[in-house]
């Protein structure tokens, strides 16, 4: 595994490095949701249930606090680790 910019863990252990990739891929779910607004619909016509909403943001603010505590990853001399 390419070492990461940030970790939320200690990367030493394969449940680690998996735990590792699948925040990874959450953050780009979540991020893909909500990116280029400005090319795609309006978000401010967004339909959405009240209940999605409260549920998108919990996992905004969790991947937020993950991210708070996350520790940046020293980097060789090429920006891979």
């Amino acid at each position: 595994m390419r070492n990461p910019l940030l970790a939320i863990n200690t990367l030493q252990l394969a449940t680690e490095q998996s735990a590792q990739k699948g925040f990874a891929n959450l953050l780009k779910g979540v991020f893909g949701t909500f990116r280029n607004v400005t090319a795609h619909a309006p978000k401010i016509k967004w339909t959405i249930e009240e209940q999605d909403a409260l549920d998108l943001l919990t996992m905004v603010s969790y991947l937020h606090r993950r991210l708070d505590r996350a520790v940046r990853v020293p980097q060789g001399p090429s920006g891979h680790g």
